[in-house]
Protein backbone atom coordinates (compact mmCIF):
# COMPACT_ATOMS: atom_id res chain seq x y z
CA UNK A 1 0.00 0.00 0.00
CA UNK A 2 1.13 3.54 -0.65
CA UNK A 3 4.63 3.94 -2.05
CA UNK A 4 6.86 0.95 -1.22
CA UNK A 5 9.69 3.24 -0.12
CA UNK A 6 7.50 6.12 1.07
CA UNK A 7 8.04 5.54 4.77
CA UNK A 8 11.79 5.96 4.20
CA UNK A 9 11.47 9.02 1.96
CA UNK A 10 8.92 11.13 3.84
CA UNK A 11 8.88 12.19 7.45
CA UNK A 12 5.69 12.06 9.48
CA UNK A 13 3.78 15.35 9.33
CA UNK A 14 0.53 16.14 11.06
CA UNK A 15 -1.97 18.94 11.39
CA UNK A 16 -1.00 21.98 13.46
CA UNK A 17 -3.01 24.21 15.79
CA UNK A 18 -3.54 27.93 15.76
CA UNK A 19 -1.41 29.59 18.47
CA UNK A 20 -2.93 29.19 21.92
CA UNK A 21 -3.23 32.95 22.43
CA UNK A 22 -5.33 33.19 19.26
CA UNK A 23 -7.63 30.23 19.84
CA UNK A 24 -8.60 30.75 23.49
CA UNK A 25 -10.63 33.81 22.52
CA UNK A 26 -13.14 31.82 20.44
CA UNK A 27 -15.02 28.51 20.28
CA UNK A 28 -14.29 27.67 16.64
CA UNK A 29 -12.23 24.70 15.50
CA UNK A 30 -8.56 25.68 15.37
CA UNK A 31 -6.84 22.81 13.56
CA UNK A 32 -4.80 23.79 10.49
CA UNK A 33 -5.18 21.05 7.83
CA UNK A 34 -2.40 19.70 5.67
CA UNK A 35 -2.21 20.59 1.99
CA UNK A 36 -3.12 18.05 -0.68
CA UNK A 37 0.50 17.28 -1.65
CA UNK A 38 1.37 16.82 2.02
CA UNK A 39 -1.52 14.41 2.47
CA UNK A 40 -0.42 12.46 -0.58
CA UNK A 41 3.04 12.08 0.94
CA UNK A 42 1.55 10.93 4.24
CA UNK A 43 -0.57 8.37 2.39
CA UNK A 44 2.59 7.20 0.63
CA UNK A 45 4.14 6.42 4.03
CA UNK A 46 1.66 3.54 4.54
CA UNK A 47 4.05 0.65 4.18
CA UNK A 48 3.34 -2.83 2.84
CA UNK A 49 3.66 -4.28 6.34
CA UNK A 50 2.01 -7.62 5.56
CA UNK A 51 -0.27 -7.59 8.59
CA UNK A 52 -2.09 -4.22 8.90
CA UNK A 53 -2.13 -3.90 12.68
CA UNK A 54 -4.05 -0.62 12.24
CA UNK A 55 -7.08 -2.83 11.53
CA UNK A 56 -6.69 -4.31 15.00
CA UNK A 57 -6.50 -0.85 16.53
CA UNK A 58 -9.59 0.53 14.75
CA UNK A 59 -12.92 -0.43 16.38
CA UNK A 60 -14.96 0.27 13.21
CA UNK A 61 -12.61 -1.88 11.11
CA UNK A 62 -11.66 0.94 8.77
CA UNK A 63 -9.85 -0.25 5.64
CA UNK A 64 -6.99 2.08 6.41
CA UNK A 65 -4.25 0.94 3.99
CA UNK A 66 -6.78 1.01 1.15
CA UNK A 67 -7.72 4.66 1.52
CA UNK A 68 -4.18 5.69 2.37
CA UNK A 69 -3.18 4.26 -1.00
CA UNK A 70 -6.05 6.00 -2.78
CA UNK A 71 -5.08 9.37 -1.28
CA UNK A 72 -1.47 8.80 -2.31
CA UNK A 73 -2.68 8.16 -5.87
CA UNK A 74 -5.07 11.13 -5.84
CA UNK A 75 -8.30 9.12 -6.12
CA UNK A 76 -10.17 10.94 -3.39
CA UNK A 77 -13.67 10.01 -4.58
CA UNK A 78 -12.87 6.31 -4.32
CA UNK A 79 -11.29 6.98 -0.92
CA UNK A 80 -14.54 8.31 0.55
CA UNK A 81 -16.42 5.27 -0.75
CA UNK A 82 -13.99 2.96 1.02
CA UNK A 83 -14.05 5.08 4.18
CA UNK A 84 -17.85 5.19 4.30
CA UNK A 85 -18.05 1.43 3.84
CA UNK A 86 -17.11 1.00 7.51
CA UNK A 87 -17.71 4.39 9.16
CA UNK A 88 -20.89 6.48 8.93
CA UNK A 89 -19.35 9.61 10.42
CA UNK A 90 -15.62 9.94 9.69
CA UNK A 91 -15.84 13.71 10.19
CA UNK A 92 -16.54 12.97 13.89
CA UNK A 93 -13.84 10.35 14.38
CA UNK A 94 -11.37 12.34 12.29
CA UNK A 95 -11.65 15.09 14.89
CA UNK A 96 -12.27 13.54 18.31
CA UNK A 97 -11.08 9.92 18.14
CA UNK A 98 -7.81 9.33 20.06
CA UNK A 99 -6.63 7.27 17.06
CA UNK A 100 -5.81 3.82 18.45
CA UNK A 101 -5.16 2.94 14.80
CA UNK A 102 -2.04 5.10 14.85
CA UNK A 103 -0.86 3.47 18.05
CA UNK A 104 -1.19 0.10 16.31
CA UNK A 105 0.56 1.25 13.11
CA UNK A 106 3.74 -0.70 12.37
CA UNK A 107 5.62 2.60 11.96
CA UNK A 108 4.69 3.47 15.54
CA UNK A 109 7.40 1.04 16.65
CA UNK A 110 9.77 4.00 16.18
CA UNK A 111 7.15 6.66 17.03
CA UNK A 112 6.43 7.78 13.45
CA UNK A 113 3.02 6.25 12.61
CA UNK A 114 1.12 7.18 9.49
CA UNK A 115 -1.11 10.20 10.15
CA UNK A 116 -4.22 8.05 9.74
CA UNK A 117 -6.62 10.31 11.62
CA UNK A 118 -5.56 13.37 9.62
CA UNK A 119 -5.97 11.56 6.30
CA UNK A 120 -9.38 10.25 7.36
CA UNK A 121 -10.59 13.74 8.23
CA UNK A 122 -9.21 15.19 4.99
CA UNK A 123 -11.01 12.56 2.91
CA UNK A 124 -14.45 13.26 4.35
CA UNK A 125 -14.01 17.04 4.45
CA UNK A 126 -13.04 17.08 0.79
CA UNK A 127 -15.90 14.73 -0.08
CA UNK A 128 -18.42 17.14 1.44
CA UNK A 129 -16.79 20.10 -0.30
CA UNK A 130 -16.89 18.32 -3.68
CA UNK A 131 -20.50 17.21 -3.25
CA UNK A 132 -19.67 13.51 -3.37
CA UNK A 133 -21.65 12.65 -0.24
CA UNK A 134 -25.32 12.21 -1.02
CA UNK A 135 -28.29 10.60 0.75
CA UNK A 136 -28.61 6.85 0.23
CA UNK A 137 -32.36 6.50 -0.11
CA UNK A 138 -33.51 2.86 -0.09
CA UNK A 139 -35.14 1.52 -3.24
CA UNK A 140 -37.97 -0.02 -1.25
CA UNK A 141 -39.56 0.29 2.17
CA UNK A 142 -40.10 -2.73 4.40
CA UNK A 143 -43.10 -1.43 6.31
CA UNK A 144 -41.28 -2.12 9.60
CA UNK A 145 -41.02 0.63 12.22
CA UNK A 146 -38.00 1.03 14.51
CA UNK A 147 -37.58 3.45 17.42
CA UNK A 148 -34.05 4.48 18.38
CA UNK A 149 -33.64 6.13 21.79
CA UNK A 150 -30.64 8.43 22.07
CA UNK A 151 -29.06 10.53 19.32
CA UNK A 152 -25.40 10.17 20.17
CA UNK A 153 -23.03 8.41 17.75
CA UNK A 154 -24.46 4.93 18.48
CA UNK A 155 -28.05 6.05 17.96
CA UNK A 156 -27.20 8.07 14.85
CA UNK A 157 -25.29 5.19 13.27
CA UNK A 158 -28.02 2.67 14.07
CA UNK A 159 -30.75 4.99 12.76
CA UNK A 160 -28.93 5.71 9.50
CA UNK A 161 -28.19 2.06 8.78
CA UNK A 162 -31.75 0.98 9.56
CA UNK A 163 -33.20 3.72 7.35
CA UNK A 164 -30.95 2.64 4.48
CA UNK A 165 -32.27 -0.90 4.95
CA UNK A 166 -35.75 0.46 4.21
CA UNK A 167 -37.24 0.63 7.69
CA UNK A 168 -39.21 3.60 9.03
CA UNK A 169 -36.94 4.97 11.75
CA UNK A 170 -37.83 7.41 14.50
CA UNK A 171 -34.96 8.80 16.57
CA UNK A 172 -35.84 10.13 20.04
CA UNK A 173 -33.66 12.61 21.96
CA UNK A 174 -34.41 14.04 25.41
CA UNK A 175 -32.51 17.30 24.74
CA UNK A 176 -33.66 20.16 22.53
CA UNK A 177 -31.21 19.28 19.73
CA UNK A 178 -29.92 16.11 18.13
CA UNK A 179 -26.42 14.80 18.85
CA UNK A 180 -26.28 13.61 22.45
CA UNK A 181 -22.92 14.37 24.03
CA UNK A 182 -21.56 15.14 20.55
CA UNK A 183 -23.84 18.18 20.64
CA UNK A 184 -23.45 19.53 24.15
CA UNK A 185 -20.79 17.43 25.91
CA UNK A 186 -17.92 18.02 23.47
CA UNK A 187 -16.96 21.71 23.14
CA UNK A 188 -17.49 23.42 19.80
CA UNK A 189 -13.78 24.15 19.47
CA UNK A 190 -13.18 20.39 19.16
CA UNK A 191 -16.22 19.54 17.02
CA UNK A 192 -18.23 22.09 15.04
CA UNK A 193 -21.93 21.33 15.43
CA UNK A 194 -22.53 22.20 11.78
CA UNK A 195 -21.12 18.73 11.09
CA UNK A 196 -23.98 17.14 13.02
CA UNK A 197 -26.56 19.34 11.29
CA UNK A 198 -25.18 18.37 7.89
CA UNK A 199 -25.50 14.67 8.67
CA UNK A 200 -29.03 15.22 9.99
CA UNK A 201 -30.04 16.72 6.65
CA UNK A 202 -28.69 13.64 4.89
CA UNK A 203 -30.47 11.30 7.29
CA UNK A 204 -33.80 13.12 6.95
CA UNK A 205 -33.69 12.56 3.20
CA UNK A 206 -32.92 8.90 3.84
CA UNK A 207 -36.06 8.64 5.95
CA UNK A 208 -35.04 9.19 9.59
CA UNK A 209 -37.57 11.14 11.67
CA UNK A 210 -36.03 13.19 14.51
CA UNK A 211 -37.91 13.83 17.75
CA UNK A 212 -36.34 16.23 20.27
CA UNK A 213 -37.50 17.12 23.79
CA UNK A 214 -38.72 13.53 23.94
CA UNK A 215 -37.49 12.00 27.19
CA UNK A 216 -38.39 8.33 26.99
CA UNK A 217 -39.35 6.92 30.37
CA UNK A 218 -40.13 10.39 31.72
CA UNK A 219 -42.29 12.29 29.22
CA UNK A 220 -43.06 9.30 26.97
CA UNK A 221 -43.48 5.80 28.49
CA UNK A 222 -41.21 3.23 26.92
CA UNK A 223 -44.25 0.96 26.80
CA UNK A 224 -45.66 3.25 24.10
CA UNK A 225 -42.61 2.70 21.92
CA UNK A 226 -42.88 -1.05 22.36
CA UNK A 227 -46.52 -0.89 21.34
CA UNK A 228 -46.05 1.45 18.37
CA UNK A 229 -42.83 0.04 16.87
CA UNK A 230 -41.66 -3.36 15.69
CA UNK A 231 -38.28 -2.95 17.39
CA UNK A 232 -36.67 -0.55 19.87
CA UNK A 233 -32.96 0.30 20.09
CA UNK A 234 -31.66 1.68 23.40
CA UNK A 235 -28.66 3.91 22.67
CA UNK A 236 -28.94 6.43 25.49
CA UNK A 237 -25.30 6.46 26.53
CA UNK A 238 -23.64 6.18 29.93
CA UNK A 239 -24.55 9.38 31.74
CA UNK A 240 -24.44 8.59 35.47
CA UNK A 241 -21.36 10.52 36.62
CA UNK A 242 -19.00 9.19 39.25
CA UNK A 243 -19.48 11.30 42.38
CA UNK A 244 -17.03 12.22 45.12
CA UNK A 245 -18.62 11.72 48.57
CA UNK A 246 -16.25 13.76 50.72
CA UNK A 247 -16.90 16.50 53.31
CA UNK A 248 -17.97 19.74 51.63
CA UNK A 249 -19.34 18.09 48.49
CA UNK A 250 -22.57 20.06 49.00
CA UNK A 251 -20.84 23.45 48.80
CA UNK A 252 -21.80 25.89 46.07
CA UNK A 253 -19.25 25.83 43.28
CA UNK A 254 -18.68 22.05 43.23
CA UNK A 255 -20.21 20.68 40.01
CA UNK A 256 -20.18 17.67 37.76
CA UNK A 257 -18.08 18.40 34.68
CA UNK A 258 -20.88 17.62 32.26
CA UNK A 259 -23.18 20.21 33.87
CA UNK A 260 -20.46 22.81 33.30
CA UNK A 261 -19.76 21.76 29.71
CA UNK A 262 -23.38 21.30 28.65
CA UNK A 263 -24.54 24.71 29.83
CA UNK A 264 -21.58 26.41 28.20
CA UNK A 265 -22.16 24.60 24.89
CA UNK A 266 -25.82 25.58 24.90
CA UNK A 267 -24.88 29.24 25.20
CA UNK A 268 -22.24 28.96 22.51
CA UNK A 269 -24.81 27.38 20.19
CA UNK A 270 -27.43 30.02 20.93
CA UNK A 271 -29.73 28.17 23.32
CA UNK A 272 -30.97 30.24 26.27
CA UNK A 273 -29.28 29.48 29.59
CA UNK A 274 -30.31 31.77 32.47
CA UNK A 275 -27.49 33.36 34.45
CA UNK A 276 -28.78 31.56 37.53
CA UNK A 277 -28.08 28.20 35.84
CA UNK A 278 -24.89 29.08 33.99
CA UNK A 279 -21.59 27.94 35.54
CA UNK A 280 -18.85 30.47 34.85
CA UNK A 281 -15.12 30.09 35.43
CA UNK A 282 -14.40 33.76 34.77
CA UNK A 283 -11.96 35.18 37.29
CA UNK A 284 -11.95 31.98 39.36
CA UNK A 285 -9.40 29.48 40.58
CA UNK A 286 -10.62 26.30 38.89
CA UNK A 287 -9.71 22.79 40.01
CA UNK A 288 -10.57 19.92 37.66
CA UNK A 289 -10.62 16.48 39.27
CA UNK A 290 -9.89 13.81 36.66
CA UNK A 291 -7.24 13.52 33.98
CA UNK A 292 -9.25 12.26 31.01
CA UNK A 293 -10.81 13.89 27.95
CA UNK A 294 -13.73 15.37 29.89
CA UNK A 295 -11.32 17.02 32.30
CA UNK A 296 -9.34 18.36 29.36
CA UNK A 297 -12.53 19.85 27.87
CA UNK A 298 -13.16 21.59 31.20
CA UNK A 299 -9.68 23.11 31.03
CA UNK A 300 -10.17 24.48 27.52
CA UNK A 301 -13.59 25.88 28.40
CA UNK A 302 -12.35 27.46 31.65
CA UNK A 303 -9.52 29.18 29.81
CA UNK A 304 -12.00 30.58 27.31
CA UNK A 305 -14.11 31.91 30.20
CA UNK A 306 -11.06 33.76 31.53
CA UNK A 307 -10.27 31.68 34.61
CA UNK A 308 -7.67 33.10 36.99
CA UNK A 309 -5.97 29.71 37.26
CA UNK A 310 -6.70 26.13 36.25
CA UNK A 311 -5.33 23.08 38.07
CA UNK A 312 -6.01 19.50 37.03
CA UNK A 313 -5.48 16.75 39.59
CA UNK A 314 -5.23 13.01 38.99
CA UNK A 315 -5.17 10.27 41.63
CA UNK A 316 -2.98 7.96 39.54
CA UNK A 317 0.78 8.05 38.97
CA UNK A 318 2.24 10.36 36.36
CA UNK A 319 2.54 8.23 33.21
CA UNK A 320 5.93 7.65 31.61
CA UNK A 321 6.94 10.00 28.81
CA UNK A 322 7.66 7.04 26.52
CA UNK A 323 6.18 3.57 26.67
CA UNK A 324 8.10 0.30 26.34
CA UNK A 325 7.15 -0.64 22.76
CA UNK A 326 8.23 -4.23 23.30
CA UNK A 327 5.61 -4.62 26.02
CA UNK A 328 2.78 -2.47 24.65
CA UNK A 329 2.74 -2.27 20.84
CA UNK A 330 0.31 -2.57 19.06
CA UNK A 331 -1.98 -2.01 22.06
CA UNK A 332 -2.92 1.36 23.55
CA UNK A 333 -0.10 2.33 25.93
CA UNK A 334 -0.15 4.20 29.21
CA UNK A 335 2.08 7.17 28.54
CA UNK A 336 2.19 10.91 29.09
CA UNK A 337 -0.14 12.81 26.74
CA UNK A 338 -0.81 16.53 26.57
CA UNK A 339 -4.04 17.74 24.98
CA UNK A 340 -4.52 20.99 23.08
CA UNK A 341 -6.50 22.33 26.05
CA UNK A 342 -3.73 21.48 28.50
CA UNK A 343 -1.28 23.24 26.20
CA UNK A 344 -3.42 26.38 26.52
CA UNK A 345 -2.57 26.63 30.20
CA UNK A 346 -3.05 24.59 33.36
CA UNK A 347 -1.08 23.08 36.19
CA UNK A 348 -1.19 19.29 36.33
CA UNK A 349 -0.76 17.28 39.52
CA UNK A 350 -0.58 13.50 39.97
CA UNK A 351 -0.96 11.16 42.96
CA UNK A 352 -3.49 13.55 44.52
CA UNK A 353 -6.50 12.26 46.49
CA UNK A 354 -9.25 14.73 47.40
CA UNK A 355 -10.09 14.61 51.11
CA UNK A 356 -12.71 17.34 51.22
CA UNK A 357 -13.71 20.91 50.38
CA UNK A 358 -13.59 23.97 52.62
CA UNK A 359 -16.14 26.74 52.19
CA UNK A 360 -16.89 30.25 53.41
CA UNK A 361 -19.70 31.34 55.72
CA UNK A 362 -22.07 31.62 52.76
CA UNK A 363 -21.52 28.02 51.71
CA UNK A 364 -19.28 28.69 48.71
CA UNK A 365 -16.25 26.53 48.07
CA UNK A 366 -12.92 28.19 48.85
CA UNK A 367 -10.38 25.38 48.86
CA UNK A 368 -9.83 21.74 48.01
CA UNK A 369 -8.17 19.68 50.74
CA UNK A 370 -5.95 16.85 49.55
CA UNK A 371 -3.22 14.40 50.38
CA UNK A 372 -0.66 12.67 48.21
CA UNK A 373 -0.83 8.94 47.58
CA UNK A 374 1.43 6.16 46.34
CA UNK A 375 0.48 3.04 44.39
CA UNK A 376 2.06 -0.32 45.14
CA UNK A 377 1.23 -3.93 44.31
CA UNK A 378 0.11 -6.27 47.07
CA UNK A 379 1.10 -9.92 47.44
CA UNK A 380 -1.47 -10.94 44.81
CA UNK A 381 -0.16 -8.42 42.30
CA UNK A 382 -3.09 -6.01 42.65
CA UNK A 383 -2.49 -2.27 42.76
CA UNK A 384 -3.19 -0.74 46.15
CA UNK A 385 -3.30 2.95 47.08
CA UNK A 386 -1.69 4.32 50.24
CA UNK A 387 -1.88 7.83 51.61
CA UNK A 388 1.49 9.43 52.30
CA UNK A 389 1.62 10.67 55.93
CA UNK A 390 2.27 14.39 56.28
CA UNK A 391 1.46 15.16 52.63
CA UNK A 392 -1.79 17.02 53.31
CA UNK A 393 -2.37 20.35 51.62
CA UNK A 394 -4.92 22.75 50.13
CA UNK A 395 -5.56 24.18 46.71
CA UNK A 396 -7.38 27.47 46.32
CA UNK A 397 -10.62 26.70 44.52
CA UNK A 398 -13.60 28.90 43.63
CA UNK A 399 -14.89 26.31 41.14
CA UNK A 400 -14.41 22.54 41.34
CA UNK A 401 -15.34 20.34 38.39
CA UNK A 402 -15.76 16.58 38.90
CA UNK A 403 -14.54 14.86 35.72
CA UNK A 404 -13.97 11.34 37.01
CA UNK A 405 -15.89 9.45 34.36
CA UNK A 406 -19.28 7.78 34.27
CA UNK A 407 -20.57 4.76 36.16
CA UNK A 408 -23.32 3.41 33.91
CA UNK A 409 -26.51 4.59 32.15
CA UNK A 410 -29.06 6.52 34.15
CA UNK A 411 -31.43 3.91 35.58
CA UNK A 412 -34.30 6.19 36.60
CA UNK A 413 -37.00 6.47 33.95
CA UNK A 414 -36.68 4.29 30.87
CA UNK A 415 -34.51 1.48 32.26
CA UNK A 416 -36.37 1.35 35.56
CA UNK A 417 -39.68 1.06 33.69
CA UNK A 418 -38.33 -1.74 31.52
CA UNK A 419 -36.99 -3.53 34.58
CA UNK A 420 -40.34 -3.30 36.35
CA UNK A 421 -42.73 -4.18 33.54
CA UNK A 422 -40.56 -6.38 31.29
CA UNK A 423 -37.72 -7.74 33.39
CA UNK A 424 -34.86 -5.92 31.68
CA UNK A 425 -31.55 -7.32 32.89
CA UNK A 426 -28.50 -5.23 33.77
CA UNK A 427 -24.95 -6.51 34.04
CA UNK A 428 -22.75 -6.34 37.14
CA UNK A 429 -21.64 -2.81 36.25
CA UNK A 430 -25.17 -1.50 35.83
CA UNK A 431 -25.17 -1.44 32.02
CA UNK A 432 -27.89 -2.98 29.87
CA UNK A 433 -26.97 -6.66 29.59
CA UNK A 434 -26.24 -7.93 26.10
CA UNK A 435 -23.69 -9.63 23.86
CA UNK A 436 -22.24 -8.57 20.50
CA UNK A 437 -21.91 -11.92 18.74
CA UNK A 438 -24.15 -14.85 17.88
CA UNK A 439 -27.91 -15.13 17.32
CA UNK A 440 -28.68 -12.84 20.27
CA UNK A 441 -26.29 -10.06 19.29
CA UNK A 442 -27.29 -6.70 20.76
CA UNK A 443 -30.58 -8.10 22.08
CA UNK A 444 -31.63 -7.30 25.62
CA UNK A 445 -33.60 -9.67 27.82
CA UNK A 446 -36.78 -7.95 26.57
CA UNK A 447 -38.17 -9.26 23.28
CA UNK A 448 -37.84 -6.77 20.45
CA UNK A 449 -35.59 -4.43 22.46
CA UNK A 450 -31.92 -4.02 21.52
CA UNK A 451 -29.11 -1.94 23.01
CA UNK A 452 -25.86 -0.49 21.67
CA UNK A 453 -23.10 1.94 22.52
CA UNK A 454 -22.20 3.14 26.00
CA UNK A 455 -25.58 2.08 27.38
CA UNK A 456 -24.54 -1.52 26.70
CA UNK A 457 -20.73 -1.46 26.94
CA UNK A 458 -20.18 1.36 29.45
CA UNK A 459 -18.27 4.60 29.00
CA UNK A 460 -16.15 4.38 25.88
CA UNK A 461 -15.04 6.13 22.69
CA UNK A 462 -17.12 7.65 19.89
CA UNK A 463 -15.58 5.16 17.46
CA UNK A 464 -16.80 2.23 19.58
CA UNK A 465 -20.29 3.76 19.69
CA UNK A 466 -20.40 4.01 15.88
CA UNK A 467 -19.26 0.40 15.58
CA UNK A 468 -21.94 -0.82 17.98
CA UNK A 469 -24.65 1.28 16.35
CA UNK A 470 -23.82 -0.23 12.95
CA UNK A 471 -23.67 -3.78 14.24
CA UNK A 472 -26.85 -3.36 16.26
CA UNK A 473 -28.67 -2.12 13.14
CA UNK A 474 -27.58 -5.27 11.33
CA UNK A 475 -28.89 -7.41 14.20
CA UNK A 476 -32.24 -5.56 14.23
CA UNK A 477 -32.61 -5.85 10.45
CA UNK A 478 -31.93 -9.58 10.58
CA UNK A 479 -34.39 -10.04 13.45
CA UNK A 480 -37.11 -8.14 11.58
CA UNK A 481 -36.55 -9.59 8.11
CA UNK A 482 -34.96 -12.99 8.70
CA UNK A 483 -31.86 -11.93 6.76
CA UNK A 484 -29.82 -8.76 6.30
CA UNK A 485 -27.66 -7.12 3.69
CA UNK A 486 -26.27 -4.51 6.07
CA UNK A 487 -22.50 -4.62 6.62
CA UNK A 488 -20.99 -5.11 10.04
Amino acid sequence: MGKPTGFMEYDRRDRRYQPAADRVVHYNEFVIPLKENELSEQGARCMDCGIPFCHQGCPVNNLIPDWNDLVYRGDWEAAIEVLHSTNNFPEFTGRICPAPCETACTLNIDDTPVTIKTIECAIVDRAWAEGWIKPQVPERRTGKRVAVVGSGPAGLAAAQQLARAGHQVSLFEKADRIGGLLRYGIPDFKLSKSLIDRRMAQMRTEGVEFHTNAHIGVEIPVSKLRADYDAVVLAGGSEQPRDLPVPGRELSGVHFAMDFLTRNSKRVQGSPVPDSDFISAQGKHVVVIGGGDTGSDCIGTSNRHGAKSVTQIEILDRPPVKEDKGLTWPDWPNRMRTSSSQEEGCERMWNVATKGFRGDVEGRVMALQYCLVRWEKDAEGRWKMEEIPGSEGELKADLVLLAMGFMHPVHAGMLAELQTVAGLELDARGNVKGVTEGPNAYRTSVDGVFSAGDMRRGQSLVVWAIREGRQCARAVDEWLMGATGLPR
